[in-house]
This record gives C-alpha cells, sequence and structure tokens, in this order.
C-alpha cells in the first residue's frame, strides 16, 4: 500500500520520527480530475530537517514510489503535502507553510482535528476542529476565472452591512448591498398588509438576481454582499400566507440557478436582544414593531440552512469580533485565505 510505504519511508529519513497517524479517509478527486477515489491520512512527525529540506525529503519519497507529476489533482501513486511546521509560516517559491489549500479540505481537517483538535492554524488563528466545522464535511477550492463573492449573512440588526462596507474596503473589493430601501411593498408589509407580502418578496427575488447573477460580477474580482441568496426563502416563509408561499415556491427554483455561488459565506451571530436593541437605535420606521419571536424564529431557521449547506465554507463570527476597525482589518486577513488565488496575495496578508 503506497500510504504505508510511504509512511516509512519518511519514518527513515535522517532527522524524521513518526509519532501518530490518523485514520484513512477516502474522498472523491477535486475538480474535473477522474481516475476515482482516493485514500488520504495525516502524519505527525518530528524532524531536525528545515521546512525546505523536509520538502525535498517528501518529493524524493513520492519519485521512488513512482510518481509522475501530470494533470492537476489527476490520479498518482501518492501525494505529500506539508500542511504545516510547528508555528512557522513559509511564503516561498516553491513552498507555501501552512498549505494553502488546508483549511478548504475535510479530508485534512478531519485528520488534524483527530490528532491535534487544538492546533492553532498560525495565521488564521483558529482551531483544527473550528476550522474543519466550517467545510460540513465538503472539500473546496476557488476557480481562477470565477467572481469572489462573500455573502455575509445574519439576524436583521446583527450589523451585516457595516461589516459589508468594511470587508469590501479592507479588501479592495466591492460592496453590494440588499436593495430593501427601494422595496415599493416592504413598508406596507412590516405595517400588516400582508396582502402585499408575495410582491414584496418577489420584488428581492428579482433585485438579488439582477445583482449577484454572473454576468454581473467580474471573474477574478472580490465582492462582498450583505445577505446570502438562500434568505429570500427563509423570509418568503416567514412571512408568505400558505397559498402565497406555494406560488413563490414553483418561482424560487429557477431564479435561484441563475445566482452565483458564493466562495465564502459569513454567518455573523449575537443574541435577539443585542439585534433588538440595534433595530431601536437605528430608527428605521417599518422595523420598529419586529418582535423577539420573529428574530428567534428567523435564528433558527439560519442554523437549519447552514447545518446542511454544502455549496461553500460557512465561516460563523460572533458580532463582537468584528465591531472595531481594528477586528475588521483582521478578520480580512482571515477572509482573504478563502478568497484569494494568487499566491503572493495570501503572503502578503501572512506576513502583515
Amino acid at each position: 500500500m503506497f500510504i504505508q510505504s510511504a509512511a516509512e519511508m519518511l519514518a527513515g529519513v535522517p532527522g524524521c520520527r513518526l509519532c501518530r497517524q490518523s485514520r484513512m479517509i477516502e474522498t472523491q478527486a477535486l475538480g474535473d480530475a477522474g481516475g476515482g477515489n482516493y485514500l488520504n491520512t495525516v502524519a505527525e512527525i518530528e524532524t531536525s530537517l528545515t521546512p525546505e529540506g523536509l520538502l525535498k525529503a517528501m518529493q524524493d519519497i513520492e519519485l521512488r514510489l513512482g510518481r509522475v507529476r501530470a494533470e492537476k489533482w489527476g490520479p498518482r501513486t501518492v501525494d505529500l503535502d506539508l500542511l504545516l511546521y510547528g508555528e512557522r509560516v513559509v511564503c516561498e517559491p516553491s513552498l507555501t507553510v501552512p498549505h494553502r489549500q488546508l483549511h478548504f479540505r475535510s479530508f485534512v481537517l478531519a485528520g488534524l482535528a483527530e490528532l491535534c483538535p487544538e492546533r492553532v492554524h498560525p495565521v488564521l488563528r483558529r482551531d483544527m476542529q473550528t476550522l474543519a466545522g466550517r467545510l460540513n464535511g465538503q472539500n473546496y477550492f476557488v476557480r481562477p476565472d470565477m467572481p469572489r463573492l462573500i455573502s455575509i449573512a445574519g439576524l436583521i440588526g446583527v450589523g451585516k452591512t457595516t461589516l459589508t462596507r468594511g470587508l469590501a474596503n479592507a479588501l479592495a473589493g466591492q460592496a453590494i448591498y440588499e436593495e430593501f430601501d427601494k422595496n415599493p411593498y416592504l413598508a406596507e408589509v412590516y405595517a400588516g398588509h400582508t396582502e402585499l407580502a408575495l410582491d414584496s418578496e418577489l420584488y428581492f427575488l428579482g433585485s438579488s438576481v439582477r445583482q449577484l447573477s454572473p454576468e454581473s460580477l467580474n471573474g477574478g474580482k472580490i465582492y462582498v454582499n450583505d445577505y446570502v441568496f438562500e434568505k429570500a426563502l427563509i423570509y418568503a416563509r416567514s412571512w408568505l400566507a400558505p397559498e402565497m408561499l406555494a406560488e413563490y415556491e414553483m418561482i424560487y427554483p429557477e431564479q435561484h440557478k441563475k445566482a452565483a455561488v458564493p466562495t465564502a459565506v459569513i454567518y455573523l451571530e449575537d443574541t435577539v436582544e443585542h439585534c433588538l436593541q440595534r433595530i431601536h437605535q437605528r430608527h428605521r420606521p417599518f422595523e420598529q414593531g419586529i418582535q423577539p419571536e420573529f428574530l428567534a424564529n428567523l435564528e433558527r431557521w439560519y442554523n437549519e440552512l447552514f447545518e446542511r449547506w454544502t455549496a461553500c465554507p460557512v465561516i460563523r463570527i460572533r458580532a463582537e469580533e468584528c465591531r472595531l476597525p481594528e477586528q475588521v482589518e483582521t478578520l480580512a486577513r482571515e477572509i482573504s485565505w478563502y478568497v484569494t488565488h494568487e499566491e503572493k496575495d495570501r503572503c502578503t496578508w501572512s506576513t502583515q
């Protein structure tokens, strides 16, 4: 078995000692590569080699086991990656540590969480258990030709729009805001005119499609928007009477297909009480009648949505973690590792 042979050969490298190895995990190939499923494991070693020296030893083992470097993510006998090297951060043309895709790979994070769940990523400053939880068992990658859309989800009053503005500035991206102020029906619906609820939700649905369609977004550019497209269905189920909801649910699936898939979602969390305080402080007349029960239901539906989410990583952030400008800058550095394709850009963020 190639994996076991590689582990034994690594243990035999002068200056290396194999400490532990995680269980085997079987996964499908990433991207469009074929070749069947792959087996994966994570090994912990002690070494006196430099990161560059260890990488060279690993590449030698690959060659000895018949590795041929052809298409990216294509079939191969064995693929050894240097994931972490203590607390070191390395940004060289031939080596990036931590591994640049570590936080996108459930099969990697599962092994790391098994061996060292409290180990902290030296750039993202999150432990392996937290990073694994963001992926919901999936494996992702960033396509260089696609727009980098960061969608911020959360309760009314949690601070989505403020964070959108701050992150867009920090990441040199473009902010996209929900057009609630242009919706001609919204105030009437909040005032109790439920017969207009379907019109209001269809307005939001059409507006979201216009804003988030791939034709409206440039490939490779970063965008930050203050809502997740799927909230449309959450709010429709909150407002609409059964017959209106049935009509809406017939329209929604085709419209959903027209929206770009986010590269990452930030789920901004806070208590219902804190959100209500901010709603009252910002004095939007049509929001002042919002009740705690309504926000509690929204929170439950958002949690249900993200428990089954498989479109992209979901990054849960407490609202108090991103109130101050310096906190937003720190979060932007973290988010850049999820949306930046160019290695030089990520390395720039890593060393700031």
